[in-house]
């Protein structure tokens, strides 16, 4: 009875026994493996061996180690593979807009160079009157010279001498040279000289 008191009386004996396996433990398990860790190191430190290195190629001979290496890696590889996706979608963009711009110049420039031609050719038109209406007028200058050519060179002169001297100064400039020279001969002295330094300017 006693001895069953003493068990009842005493409560923390459960917990000394705890406290002694833990001791054991460490006293017998723990420091000798510490102890024996760290001569290891020192021998490995001496004969040069990277024991860092030697960790990782064990470590990587591990299956499980390995594969989770692995599954590191590949997502890595899809990190980068989503950025690169990314940054060439965002490429793709820019060329596009690049695209579109230049598409623009170039309608700008067909509708420029439409309104040229359409401007060319109503040039040419233009230029198609006006030598026809140049050569109309030559033929009918011609036409009169031919006629004044046929008159006497009194009656020429006469009549030339009272023209407008732009008018004047045309048909003597398309005049044969015989009949130039006797027109000028039956005119003035003063007309004569005045229509002989405009027609040799």
């Amino acid at each position: 009875m006693k001895r069953k008191k003493d068990k009842q009386d005493d409560p923390f004996k459960e917990e000394r026994r705890a406290g002694g396996i833990f001791q054991l433990l460490l006293a017998w398990f723990f420091i000798p493996l510490i102890f024996a860790v760290a001569v290891l190191l020192i021998i490995a430190k001496v004969a040069d061996v990277d024991v860092v290195e030697k960790a990782k190629e064990w470590t990587s001979s591990i299956p499980a180690l390995e594969e989770k290496k692995q599954q590191n890696s590949a997502k890595k590889d899809e990190q980068i593979l989503e950025e690169r996706a990314a940054a060439l979608k965002e490429e793709v963009k820019q060329k596009e807009q690049q695209l579109l711009d230049i598409q623009e110049d170039l309608k700008k420039s067909n509708e420029k160079n439409e309104k040229l031609v359409l401007e060319q050719e109503r040039l040419k038109a233009q230029i198609l009157v006006l030598q026809r209406t140049s050569d109309e007028k030559k033929k009918d200058v011609g036409q009169i010279v031919s006629t004044y050519e046929k008159m006497s060179a009194k009656s020429s002169a006469a009549v030339i001498s009272k023209m407008e001297e732009a008018q004047a100064l045309q048909l003597l400039s398309q005049m044969k040279v015989d009949t130039l020279a006797a027109v000028l001969e039956k005119m003035s002295p003063e007309d004569a000289a005045k229509y002989t330094a405009l027609l040799a300017k």
